[in-house]
């Protein structure tokens, strides 16, 4: 059985949706070079900060503001925070789908153990 998970028909694939928000990103920026790029990891700030608006809304915290946001809500912000940070990272390396895989079988491994461990 393969871990790898191919996109069912009509659905855009992952790491090509990656490269063509990132060209689009390029294509459209304000700011080049170093700048630029640390603008563009920056927003993960931004994003996660929408997140917990978003939890806060939908678990009412705010009594000025009351319930201003579902649980629908916050799955999208998180989407968002993943989607910007794998066009950070590909804007770090053309490579990134190589290096988050490594990333993520190195973390879940030294969290669950090897997979021939089990």
């Amino acid at each position: 059985m393969s871990d790898r998970v191919e996109p069912g028909p009509g659905e855009p694939d992952l790491w090509e949706s990656i490269a063509l928000l990132q060209t689009w990103l390029d294509e459209n920026r304000r700011h080049d070079g170093q700048e630029g790029l640390l603008l563009r990891i920056l927003k993960l700030s931004e994003e996660v900060g929408e997140v917990a608006q978003a939890v806060i809304g939908a678990t009412g915290q705010n009594p000025r503001k009351g319930t201003t946001h579902t649980w629908d809500d916050v799955r999208a912000e998180l989407c968002d925070v993943i989607i910007t940070a794998l066009v950070a990272l590909r804007t770090l390396t053309p490579e990134a789908r190589e290096v988050f895989m490594a990333r993520l079988a190195a973390v879940r491994e030294r969290s669950l153990g090897s997979p021939q461990g089990r």
